[in-house]
């Protein structure tokens, strides 16, 4: 190998590049600055990209000498595959861990898509809990900024120790001159200037892995997650999506949106009703409370299949600690859904089109499955719908959320070996941006669903239920006729009672079969042992 090889000169001036974009970036978002505080935030600025730049370029270099010359496909190939991805997820959560704000967000982002290997998933995932509150002085300042000088004045108690720290804010629990409790959530000081300079370098790092190595293609995930983070930083954006997913909910008694007190809430404060609870993951707490978590399972998979299937306004981030389980009196529990920063308004031609995916799926209509993925914009991958989302192959004939058999998994594996890295690449840039957003809730939601010991099988019902609901016509009981409100109310039920009888069908089938399957090998085993018993007596 050169050692100036043409891309290790291409390297070169990539960093150089990129540092000066992050120096562009820096200065561009310090014009209101003093010049010693400009200085700082360019030196600040700089480090942090110079620390990006180095760390992802180290890992597409791995990437592509580590596996120069290896046969694809092959075990050796893999083997390899996955000690560079542990590797490089190691470099990824060190360097998240150093950069903190931005980047352990990002790292939180890329943990919780289903798309991610495996190993990255398991060591970024420690980024849930590696957030450092920032020193009261510093929030108090940021207080003072945006609501006034007088703090006294509006708050009877403020804690300074804050009772939940997240990766751009953290939550201070306070008593409002009116003796309401409320969750104070402030962000960090100096983070859009951060935020800034990062998403410009992350897009320019993206864009030259691409160039560099066509094969891997991030450009997609840099693209959504920029989208997503500057939507979390404005707080009034995040107040008006609270008050939203309240109204959808309001004849729901099993969610709860903590109410906004609008006085006290700016672009980077927000002050919301405080609420009791604890992580909708943690079982023991239910245990104690007298909650089943089966019930809360169910709950939290119908409040986000409404979203998704019937409002089309998604709450993004489900992760457990934005949904609190509150003991209720009048029925047991209470969904607390926290942090309303990311939201997808799902264009309303896809949340139809989805809908019709969903009942496609579970009734294994391949023919409307492949013209969906035509919609979608990836129909050479259509195919694989039914198994990300159901766990089923496209051709399966086993039962709905029962797997697949030991055959179709064998078949599944050798299709899925002569996949490469591009055509991940290509399936992930082909799809809606709000296919992204549904795919990554739902892999969030699985993952609690695990957790609280509920079947997939609960997951796919309840969506298939909604998807009929949402792609039903969306009447208003106050003031459409009453009588055509009865009608689409008990076709979406019939729908839904003969979508239940086709998939008791297929499970009565698939019951049949492995009877049948069972019945042959035994009478398979009883002739062998006949034989070999002739064979003892007449030697």
């Amino acid at each position: 190998m050169k050692i100036f090889s043409f891309r290790r000169v291409a390297t070169l001036c990539v960093l150089t590049t990129g540092t000066g974009l992050a120096f562009k970036a820096s200065n561009s978002n310090s014009n209101s600055l003093d010049v010693e505080e400009k200085f700082r935030t360019t030196i600040h600025g700089f480090r942090r990209s110079s620390r990006a730049i180095s760390t992802i370029s180290l890992i597409v270099l791995d990437y592509k000498y580590s596996l120069n010359g290896e046969v694809a496909n092959t075990e050796e190939y893999r083997l390899k595959l996955s000690e560079v991805h542990l590797r490089s997820a190691k470099r990824l959560l060190k360097l998240c861990q150093v950069n903190k704000g931005f980047y352990i967000k990002a790292g939180q982002f890329a943990a919780s898509l289903r798309q991610t290997p495996n190993e990255y998933s398991s060591i970024l995932s420690s980024l849930q809990d590696q957030a450092v509150p920032c020193p009261f002085k510093d929030i108090k300042d940021m207080l003072i900024s945006n609501l006034g000088s007088d703090i006294s004045a509006m708050f009877l108690s403020l804690d300074e120790q804050p009772i939940a720290a997240a990766s751009i804010a953290q939550v201070h629990r306070a008593i409002l001159k009116s003796n309401k409790e409320v969750a104070i959530k402030v962000q960090y000081p100096g983070l859009m200037q951060n935020v800034k300079i990062d998403t410009t370098v992350m897009s320019f790092l993206s864009r030259t892995i691409s160039w560099l190595f066509p094969e891997y293609r991030f450009e997609w995930l840099a693209s959504e997650f920029g989208k997503t983070i500057l939507l979390e930083l404005d707080f009034l954006q995040e107040a008006r999506n609270a008050e939203r997913t309240a109204e959808n909910f309001k004849k729901n008694n099993l969610v709860k949106i903590p109410r906004v007190y609008w006085e006290f809430t700016t672009r980077q404060v927000l002050t919301m009703e405080f609420c009791e609870g604890h992580k909708v993951d943690d079982i023991e707490f239910m245990k104690q409370s007298g909650i089943e978590p089966s019930k809360v399972a169910k709950a939290l998979v119908e409040v986000f299949a409404e979203m998704v299937f019937v409002h089309g306004f998604l709450h993004g981030d489900p992760h457990p600690g934005n949904i609190l389980v509150s003991p209720d009196n009048l029925n047991g529990f209470t969904l607390v859904l926290l942090d309303h920063g990311i939201y997808k308004q799902l264009d309303e031609e896809f949340r139809l089109n989805y809908c019709q995916l969903w009942k496609a799926m579970i009734t294994l209509d391949t023919n409307k499955i492949l013209q969906l993925g035509e919609w979608f914009g990836v129909p050479k991958y259509s195919k694989y719908f039914p198994l990300i989302f159901t766990g089923r192959s496209f051709d399966s004939t086993s039962a709905l959320g029962m797997g697949m058999s030991n055959e179709e998994r064998r078949n599944l594996k050798q299709e899925l070996k002569l996949l490469k890295m591009e055509d991940i690449s290509s399936f992930m840039e082909s799809l809606p941006s709000d296919f992204l957003t549904v795919l990554r809730t739902d892999g969030l939601l699985r993952s609690i669903t695990r957790k609280l010991g509920v079947s997939q099988r609960l997951r796919i019902l309840t969506y298939a239920k909604f998807a009929l609901h949402g792609s039903s016509p969306k009447l208003n009981p106050a003031t459409d006729p009453i009588v055509k409100v009865a009608y689409f109310s008990l076709k979406t039920s019939l729908s839904y009672l003969h979508l239940r009888l086709i998939l008791a069908g297929i499970e009565a089938l698939s019951s049949f079969q492995k009877f049948m399957y069972f019945t042959y090998s035994l009478c398979r085993r009883y002739f062998h042992a006949m034989k070999s018993m002739q064979m003892l007596s007449f030697p």
